[in-house]
């Protein structure tokens, strides 16, 4: 499943799988979603992010489409409520005050560069989602990090602190990858 082809009114559907999967966990009322689509079942790789009156309340992700779309969207939704090591499990109480995003990624794209400077000059800011490889060390960013960090030396540097790294490292073995994401947000939960 490309992220690009999907519509408005499949991206609602994603939300509504999300909703429903932390409702179903949490035991809270709700109404379940169709999810009997073809495309659905077609891999896909997504990251759901949760947030309360603006500020982050969980996000976890794929980076690559290894099970269907709609097996992606339940799991990461149960994981980014009750499974992100930054945040307590979110309680039945919060989900009413929650808002979910669902971004669909596209495919990774390895980027080629000579040094820093080099993969710095070639970043997309606001489009691009970033992959950070060094040895053991691994984070991502999603391109909407871009709106908290619109400098790239500035993403680049946290995006390496993400990983567990000094803000100012660099080696010749960093890797990096880019991907663009298809998204979607709930207006109607606060």
């Amino acid at each position: 499943m490309t992220a690009e082809s999907l519509t408005d009114k499949q991206g609602r559907l994603l939300l509504a799988i999300a909703r429903d999967a932390i409702a179903q966990a949490l035991g809270v009322a709700h109404t379940a979603p169709n999810v009997e689509a073809d495309w659905l079942a077609e891999p896909g790789a997504c990251f759901v992010t949760l947030t309360q009156q603006g500020e982050l309340r969980g996000c976890i992700g794929s980076l690559q489409a290894h099970r269907s779309l709609l097996a992606d969207v339940r799991h990461n939704a149960l994981a980014a409520a009750l499974q992100d090591p930054r945040f307590a499990p979110l309680g039945a109480a919060e989900l009413a005050r929650t808002r979910i995003e669902v971004s669909l990624l596209s495919a990774s794209q390895p980027m080629q560069f000579t040094d820093e400077a080099d993969a710095l000059a070639q970043l997309r800011p606001g489009v691009d989602g970033v992959v950070f490889e060094f040895g053991y060390h691994r984070s991502t960013f999603l391109p909407q990090v871009w709106e908290q960090l619109p400098q790239p030396r500035q993403f680049m540097a946290q995006l390496k602190r993400k990983a567990g790294l000094p803000a100012d490292f660099w080696s010749d073995q960093v890797t990096l990858s880019r991907y663009t994401v298809s998204k979607w947000q709930e207006q109607d939960h606060g």
